[in-house]
């Protein structure tokens, strides 16, 4: 009889990715395509529909298409055709307009994120488990896997642990603290949903007013136009009070602004589901991972409104679902791998100075005039080219991306 013993089944990792917005479902599809056992969470109770204009730039078109969904994302576009800087009346004095092969203010490639968060999961395998309504409120870890209890009570074991949850993700928190810098750039941000007016164009139109407040307006393919309001302010909690109080607030800080303010606050007090906060700020990590956890996405880099979040975590989930796939029983190599190639790609995204975004919502009438003759030079033809190259938007740092077997649609 033959003592030599039987090889041990190869068990399939189980893995816990969290955030169902851009990064998680792209995740779960790549590791799911290179044969994990996979679960996707959501906070949320029901899938995210709503939310703003988003670009997909550079390479992660390229995502779009190793995932198969690139002619769906492109038959979903806004349609918007450009970006205005527009006075008082309405009137634009400088013009970015949709160029052909090359992403300005306005990308090629602009989308709802509601809509492209819905195709991604779409096309996430089957097999693949998906849940809403519950989140990580524990996580304790050794060397072979990962403990995690949620919000519902439950306790499940998983082999990794990976967050896709956002800028102001929990379980970064729970874990990340002492890795963890929040850049405040000095500005919160509103969003909401605007009914349509028969005049409304077909570009972004972005006022600047003074006091340290700008508005834009900017259409959808949904027969609505999405809005937003910015104002300079110190950290006040604004982001953390009740709809009701933020939008009393937001009132009486753009009384007498002009242009369509008024309208944009109406807007925002008819579609209070639709309205929502945030305050301008970057997150800095020392390290995205440790152990059997790692973060990707806005939750490992989060750069605020630069036009590059939603590239740079398609680019990231992908980078970090085929360096797992390469080395599946070395997470610890395939973290440091996907850090590697993404470190310096990420950090060019944040690039806006600390007192950046404050110089865009000039406090006085002299700071607004600087504003917009920046507008006009950087929109004139000579300069409009290297201004559109240089932008926080544009890519930097480019990783070289790898040929991964298995994702592929």
């Amino acid at each position: 009889m033959s003592t030599t013993p039987r090889p041990t089944p190869h068990r399939t990792p189980r893995v816990l990715v969290t955030g169902a917005s851009i990064a998680g479902p792209a995740l779960a599809w790549g590791l799911a395509k290179s044969g994990f056992d996979v679960v996707l969470l959501e906070r949320s109770a029901a899938p995210r529909e709503t939310g703003q204009n988003i670009d997909v730039r550079g390479l992660g078109r390229e995502i779009l298409t190793r995932m198969g969904v690139e002619e769906t994302v492109l038959a979903n576009l806004t349609g918007e055709e450009g970006t205005r800087f527009v006075d008082e009346d309405g009137r634009p004095y400088a013009v970015f307009p949709r160029e052909e092969g090359q992403d300005g203010p306005t990308a090629e490639v602009e989308i709802l994120r509601g809509r492209l968060a819905g195709i991604l999961v779409d096309v996430v395998p089957a097999e693949v488990e998906r849940r809403h309504g519950d989140f990580v409120t524990g996580v304790e870890q050794d060397g072979t896997g990962v403990d995690v209890t949620f919000d519902s009570g439950a306790q499940e074991r998983f082999d990794l642990l990976l967050v896709a949850e956002g800028r102001s993700s929990r379980t970064r928190r729970l874990l990340f603290s002492e890795e963890t810098e929040l850049r405040d750039f000095g500005v919160s941000i509103t969003y909401g949903t605007l009914d349509r007016h028969p005049d409304d164009v077909d570009t972004w139109d972005w006022f600047t007013g003074t006091r340290g407040r700008v508005a834009s307006v900017r259409l959808d393919n949904e027969g609505t136009i999405r809005a937003s309001m910015s104002f300079e302010s110190e950290p006040m909690g604004f982001e953390k009070l009740p709809v009701e109080a933020q939008l009393q607030l937001l009132r009486a800080r753009f009384r007498g602004a002009g242009w369509q303010t008024e309208r944009i606050l109406d807007g925002f007090s008819a579609r209070p589901d639709e309205f929502y906060t945030q305050r301008m700020e970057q997150v800095v990590m020392s390290t995205w991972s440790r152990g059997r956890v790692a973060l990707v996405g806005d939750a490992a880099w989060g750069s605020g409104p630069t036009g590059m979040g939603t590239t740079l975590s398609l680019v990231g989930a992908h980078i970090l679902a085929g360096e797992l796939a390469a080395t599946p029983d070395q997470p610890a190599r395939a973290f440091a791998s996907y850090e590697r190639q993404m470190r310096r790609y990420a950090d060019s995204a944040q690039g806006l100075p600390r007192g950046g975004a404050r110089a865009f919502h000039p406090s006085s009438t002299v700071g607004r005039k600087a504003v917009r003759v920046a507008h006009r030079v950087a929109a004139s033809r000579p300069v409009r080219t290297f201004f559109q190259a240089n932008l926080l938007t544009s890519e930097k740092h480019v990783p070289v991306l790898a040929d991964y077997p298995h994702l592929r649609a």
